[in-house]
């Protein structure tokens, strides 16, 4: 299976660049992962498509404000940095440009000096661990000095940051949203539960390696950055009851899948845990806990596309983004969403 069997040629003008006033007013794509067949719908009426009894499976991470821009320390040189994983309390793994002036012992000032980083090690990839000395709580002064970390592909500012947050968001810890969830408002999360359909939330904290290219040509060796998630024993109650009783487990985004299929038992029950993650869904995975996905559109050749395609067949996922791209749908994080039936 190679890499670039899951390229498309995407037009720059269908790249969304804003989220919309509503967040539910979305367009939605139905899949059918057996036959192929495709329909047209807005986000709301994903409720037809749930069912009594259906377990809906959200992640409800919350994205820090994890870019930052500072000077380091004596020669004032500007540095931007991204938050990527918290490693110990003071200690974060962070992305940092440009790379070749942060060496171990450079010192960076940041917001007026309400935060202060020290390189103190370099890792894989190059990225760096800084140490962090603030008076406060860190998350408070990074609310105040932080950027949102929007994908490069979006290049209009963000007016309000709550926009790249889900209105569940609540586990601060990731580097991006799980821009699934960015379609639902709670009155339609309240429908939902009203109709009889089970939500349970897991937490995942998406780093960067999801969205990282897949660089090599065999797909089979991309190796994927690890991602810490969490699930609390009432949430894999729900889905393993949800299960038992022949009901349908349904995940909100690629990282809600990719949780539960983590912290699956090969009976497909969900344990309680919390652990890292390294797992890649491509075609030939067979999931052990998950029915239906809702999702938005994904880069050419990323390994969410890949897992898209493990549930619905590459075939039928292309030949469903060529007409999205015929029917002007909007793609990724501020984009459209598709449900895979």
């Amino acid at each position: 299976m190679k890499t670039k069997d899951f390229f498309y040629d995407l037009p720059q003008e269908l790249i969304a660049q804003d989220p919309l006033k509503d967040r539910s007013s979305s367009r939605l794509m139905i899949l059918d992962k057996k036959t192929g067949n495709v329909e047209h719908k807005i986000f709301t009426d994903i409720i037809d498509y749930l069912e009594p009894g259906d377990c809906l499976v959200m992640n409800n991470t919350r994205v820090l404000p994890a870019r930052l821009y500072g000077f380091r320390e004596h020669t004032n040189g500007h540095v931007e940095i991204l938050l990527l994983k918290r490693k110990e309390d003071n200690i974060w793994e962070c992305l940092v440009k440009p790379g070749k002036s942060a060496k171990p012992g450079t010192r960076i000032i940041f917001g007026e000096g309400k935060l202060i980083g020290e390189v103190i090690d370099i890792v894989e990839e190059g990225n760096r661990l800084i140490k962090f000395e603030y008076d406060g709580i860190f998350e408070e002064i990074l609310d105040e000095i932080g950027v949102m970390p929007l994908p490069p592909y979006i290049t209009h500012k963000l007016e309000d940051k709550e926009r790249y947050q889900t209105v569940y968001a609540i586990n601060n810890g990731s580097a991006a949203a799980p821009t699934a969830g960015l379609h639902f408002t709670k009155e339609l999360l309240k429908k939902i539960e009203d109709k009889g359909i089970i939500i349970a939330y897991v937490t995942l904290h998406v780093g960067l390696g999801t969205f990282r290219p897949v660089k090599v040509e065999d797909v089979t060796k991309h190796h994927m950055h690890s991602e810490y998630y969490k699930i609390e024993q009432s949430e894999a109650d729900k889905i393993n009851n949800a299960k038992k009783n022949g009901h349908r487990i349904i995940c909100v985004g690629t990282t809600s899948c990719r949780t539960i299929e983590s912290a699956a038992n090969d009976d497909g029950t969900v344990r309680a845990e919390s652990n890292n993650t390294e797992i890649f869904i491509y075609p030939g995975y067979k999931f052990k806990v998950l029915d239906r996905l809702i999702t938005n559109f994904h880069l050419p050749e990323s390994t969410l596309l890949m897992l898209v395609s493990a549930l619905a067949t590459k075939e039928h996922v292309m030949n469903a983004y060529e007409e999205a791209i015929k029917e002007r749908y909007r793609f990724f994080s501020f984009g459209d969403a598709m449900f895979i039936k």
